[in-house]
């Protein structure tokens, strides 16, 4: 019966969490003892350093970026709703997320739109609003390492953008971007189950 209010102690605005982010009190629970943990200092927010202490980040060529996207506009440190705020892209979607939905609310973070951009933004370095040649040969590097050539990764680069590139700028808007995936299963492949 109290352990209800004994959670919203811990969790600073648990209900507007909840709301904002679709994760249940179970998993913001499970989320604030994460965060707890890897803030080993109990400083009450996490550094860059602090991130990388996740296991499954350290071996993900696309780590540093995604460590990234919890430091927007540069800040040095991210407090507990706006972890949860950047891991809730990574939530599966619910069949009820779709149909229950107020148009009136913000879409989910989540939603396909939401997580896409969070995918975007992985190769938009300089967030221009562009995926250029040069941020698109940069992400293949990170991913296939030296198992090609620096040739044929210049050679995919220049057809994926060329590919993607509807209105010849040679570079990919989110738009172009959104519609050269609109066949990928973009909700499953950018997933956690464990944070359901």
């Amino acid at each position: 019966m109290g352990s209800r209010s004994s959670h919203a102690a811990l969790i600073p605005d648990e209900d507007s969490l909840r709301r904002e982010t679709g994760f249940s009190q179970a998993s913001l629970l499970r989320l604030y003892h994460r965060f707890r943990a890897l803030d080993t200092n109990k400083k009450g927010y996490l550094s860059r350093m602090d991130l990388q202490q996740i296991g499954a980040l350290a071996v993900n060529p696309l780590g540093d970026r995604i460590i990234d996207s919890f430091f927007p506009d540069g800040s040095l440190q991210v407090d507990f709703p706006d972890f949860v705020r950047v891991l809730a892209h990574f939530r599966p979607a619910d069949d009820e997320d779709a149909g229950l939905r107020d148009p009136r609310e913000p879409e989910p973070l989540n939603s396909r739109m939401n997580k896409l951009r969070f995918a975007f933004q992985l190769y938009d370095l300089d967030r221009d609003g562009k995926i250029s040649r040069h941020e698109m040969l940069q992400v293949l590097r990170l991913m296939v390492g030296v198992q090609v050539t620096e040739e044929q990764l210049e050679s995919i680069a220049e057809r994926t953008v060329q590919e993607a590139d509807e209105d010849g700028d040679g570079a990919v808007s989110f738009l172009e971007f959104a519609k050269s995936l609109e066949k990928m299963d973009i909700e499953q492949k950018m997933s956690i189950r464990i944070l359901k």
